[in-house]
């Protein structure tokens, strides 16, 4: 079973009306019991950095979530904010992220335009395939996805970036480590591209 964490963040209704027009069951998880049935997890995620690493430590869900990716190997999706969380840290705020997949979340730099877009990085963004991932398998990458956000993870080590963006700067639009998949982008928002994510990974 899919669940999502329904942790107070994230477009989590988007989600489970996306599977729902899928016949794929999910599920939204709000304690830490209803963790130990998945079999597939997904993290969304709205919002500043520390926000999100404090409603996940309030949820009571953290424990069990740290297990049941890294010990027991779950697949795991994170969106948005709940990718950058996957990192040690964040320019954002001050509070420890969950440590995943080595990097720091960073503010984007726009300075290397001639003219400065405006921030947040907010529409339709193209990406690149750093990696022949099924995940990815269906998707447009010139049609790409929708973006919203003002900071992008910065990886320590080349092979977990999945895919990249560029917008002012190439960024990781797509994250990876064995069984944990970060985006930056919104799928529930990116029309047939984000469905296709979603389906993939429920073949997982």
């Amino acid at each position: 079973m899919i669940k999502i964490l329904g942790y107070g963040s994230g477009n989590v209704r988007a989600i489970t009306n996306i599977y729902s027009r899928l016949n794929i069951p999910c599920e939204v998880a709000q304690a830490s019991d209803e963790l130990e049935t998945a079999d597939k997890i997904i993290v969304p995620g709205v919002g500043a950095f520390d926000l999100v690493m404090s409603r996940l430590s309030d949820s009571g869900m953290l424990e069990t979530l740290n297990r049941r990716v890294l010990e027991d190997r779950v697949p795991v999706l994170g969106v948005c904010v709940g990718m950058q969380v996957m990192g040690a840290s964040s320019d954002e705020g001050e509070l420890p992220g969950l440590g995943w997949i080595d990097g720091r979340v960073r503010g984007m730099d726009v300075s290397g335009l001639s003219h400065k877009p405006k921030l947040p990085h907010m529409g339709w963004n193209s990406i690149a395939p750093r990696q022949p991932f099924d995940i990815l398998s269906g998707v447009d990458p010139e049609r790409g996805f929708y973006f919203l956000h003002s900071f992008c993870f910065d990886c320590t080590h080349d092979e977990n970036v999945l895919a990249t963006a560029t917008y002012g700067q190439e960024f990781s639009a797509a994250i990876v480590r064995d069984n944990i998949f970060g985006f930056q982008f919104h799928p529930e928002k990116s029309h047939s591209n984000g469905i296709a994510i979603f389906k993939n990974f429920a073949g997982f």
